[in-house]
């Protein structure tokens, strides 16, 4: 009799086991991560796109994959500007290459420099305007996106 319980309360923890390690091992889980850019630095703008680069290989090797916004706004803004982006031909590309990058621009910065500049500032045509950067981070974040700041 002893045995038998033994057997079944076994067989039972197995099954809790594998039932609870079943969605971490699951094929083509996606994960979402939400990358900020606050500042006109070219080399933060680039490690921002590596890291980008990066998650996407890493995630796609393993079966799995991403989703990727990167929301600039600040100084950061100049990351998607048409006319002072230093890395608009790379944002070409790795939108070419993958196909899981969004860039959000905040829509308050860009009014403070229209504004400042008496001009309309032009985006890249990989970004799309948000009503705010800061807020669009904290949307994704209250979805259960993962934040990260180069």
């Amino acid at each position: 009799m002893k045995n038998g319980f033994l057997a079944v309360a076994l067989a039972l923890t197995g099954l809790v086991v594998t039932a609870v390690a079943q969605p971490a091992m699951a094929e083509g889980k996606m994960h979402y991560l939400a990358i900020h850019v606050d500042e006109n630095d070219p080399v933060k703008m680039n490690i921002a796109l590596n890291n980008a680069k990066f998650a996407t290989k890493y995630y796609r090797e393993k079966g799995e994959d991403v989703k990727i916004e990167i929301v600039a706004h600040g100084p950061g803004l100049h990351m998607l500007r048409e006319d002072t982006s230093p890395v608009k031909t790379r944002i070409a590309a790795m939108s070419l290459e993958q196909d899981n990058l969004a860039f959000s621009a905040c829509g308050n910065t860009m009014k403070a420099m229209n504004k400042k500049e008496g001009k309309e500032v032009q985006l890249i045509s990989e970004a799309t305007q948000v009503t705010s950067g800061v807020v669009r981070l904290m949307e994704l974040q209250e979805e259960g996106w993962i934040y990260v700041r180069p």
